[in-house]
């Protein structure tokens, strides 16, 4: 399941097995970039009407600053603040893995469906933050998902400010 198409369908039935994979493969940067900005035009696309192009490509920027930043912030969480024993990881591999996460925004394309727009970009929203709760779990090596849940909560919230 090294092509990248499978590792996105993977991703997106959030299947622990392709996140393992991933984070075991350096060479997967690259398709973890891929997919956050395939993600990026597909928002674009589908938002197009209701943000413009302007937005749309600063959307485009800031999801792949923003998927940067996250994966930085889980990175610290998870591997300094709190690590399990069998906590091993280092930036790009929570970039790689986390950057999979987004593969459910591939559907955000979708987004141009007058008045079912916007419910299908939260969807898609919940969609992604659930499989990055999975992807964060997979990365930290975490035994449990309530730990992966609150590295997301607090990571975000960072992000955001």
């Amino acid at each position: 399941m090294a092509d990248l198409t499978g590792r996105m369908i993977g991703a997106m039935k959030a299947d622990v097995k392709p996140f393992e994979e991933i984070e075991a493969d350096p060479s997967a940067m690259t398709q973890a970039i891929t997919v956050i900005v395939i993600a990026g035009v597909a928002a674009l696309i589908g938002n197009f009407f209701r943000a413009g192009l302007i937005s749309g490509i600063g959307g485009l920027v800031g999801s792949l600053v923003g998927y940067a930043l996250f994966s930085f912030l889980v990175f610290l969480i998870g591997t300094k603040l709190m690590p399990e024993p069998a906590t091993k990881a280092d930036f790009s591999e929570a970039f790689r893995t986390i950057g999979f996460a987004a593969s459910p925004g591939v559907f955000s394309v979708l987004a141009i469906i007058p008045i079912l727009g916007p419910l299908i970009s939260f969807v898609v929203g919940i969609w992604s933050l659930v499989i990055s709760v999975i992807a964060v779990r997979a990365v930290l090596d975490y035994s449990n998902t309530a730990r992966a849940i609150i590295v997301c909560v607090i990571a975000a919230g960072l992000a955001l400010v």
